[in-house]
């Protein structure tokens, strides 16, 4: 991969996502084993001497009635000294048909997805209000019957979801790293990227970390 200025050199990165951010610690299936995920690849390149890597897959950003987990708990939990931080999530709450909601100005409703995007973001700003974050919009996909053209059961487009962090990130001065848009992974070559029609393959990973390199190392 090209050589950047290692601007990260010997710090830590905290990783807040599902299996798509997951895949870079464990291969997702035996039979799918993913040699790198874009976490290592921009490693290589960024000179990041640690990464925290805190995603569940099948997780999504909102709480679900009887859902053990979601990114907004994982990440309540965390410990925000490290030097990036970056939340890579959506398709999950798109798939299973989380509300959308709305920005709101206050008592976020963490069962919405923007509510509960809006409470993680607070939290860690107020936690460390310098706090370097980076957030990341859903890939397009084409898996189980949910594309970047089907509705989901709330009445949803996968792009509602993208539009969300979009405003979101805006709302608080956070930089989005855009991948529906910016990735190059579409329709028409999810077979080349991906495994399954959503999980990068290790051409994917690389297509992608390239996107997400230069975003961290413009903003």
């Amino acid at each position: 991969m090209e050589r950047f200025e290692r601007t990260y050199e010997g710090g830590t990165w905290l990783t807040l996502g599902d299996s798509i951010t997951w895949q870079d610690s464990k291969p997702y299936k035996e039979d799918k084993t993913i040699a790198r995920g874009y976490q290592t690849l921009a490693r290589e390149v960024l000179g990041f001497s640690e990464i925290v890597n805190k995603a569940v897959p099948g997780d999504t950003m909102a709480e679900r009635d009887g859902a053990e987990g979601s990114v907004v708990r994982t990440g309540l939990a965390q410990d925000y000294t490290v030097d990036l931080v970056t939340i890579f999530a959506g398709t999950n709450d798109f798939k299973l048909g989380t509300p959308l909601g709305r920005i709101e100005s206050e008592r976020f409703d963490t069962t919405t997805f923007c509510g509960a995007y809006q409470t993680l973001l607070e939290h860690i700003l107020k936690e460390n209000p310098e706090q370097r974050i980076f957030l990341m919009t859903p890939l397009q996909r084409d898996k189980d019957g949910h594309t970047i053209d089907s509705m989901n059961k709330s009445g949803h487009r996968l792009i509602d979801y993208v539009e969300a962090v979009r405003s979101v990130g805006e709302r608080y001065s956070v930089p989005v790293i855009d991948l529906f848009k910016e990735s190059g992974l579409t329709k028409l070559n999810l077979e080349r990227y991906t495994w399954d029609g959503l999980h990068p393959n290790d051409a994917g990973y690389e297509r992608i970390s390239r996107v997400i390199i230069g975003q961290l190392l413009a903003k």
